[in-house]
């Protein structure tokens, strides 16, 4: 991790730092959105395209609207599955 990212984030780059280590940068950059950066709810985390790793031309980032989107999703995927019921019922 560069010491620029563990300024800026300190709390978030050894929570980033540990999932390269064992999962690598590749799984890091694809599953960013559903596994580390929710961890924003309780801490300062950076933006998918500031990492280290990211390349603009290799990898995508999500829209503000697109995360909101699919948190909200994932919200009415888990009342589904709370109350046991299928969606629009």
């Amino acid at each position: 991790m560069t010491e620029t990212l563990a300024d800026e984030y300190p709390e978030a780059a050894q929570y980033i730092q540990q999932a390269v280590d064992e999962h690598g940068e590749d799984w890091v950059l694809e599953h960013y959105y559903d596994q580390l950066y929710p961890l924003g709810q309780v801490i300062s985390m950076p933006e998918k395209d500031e990492l280290p790793f990211y390349d603009e031309d290799e990898h995508e980032t999500m829209t503000e609207a697109e995360r909101v989107e699919m948190y909200q999703a994932w919200a009415a995927y888990r009342e589904n599955l709370r109350t046991g019921t299928k969606p629009d019922e």
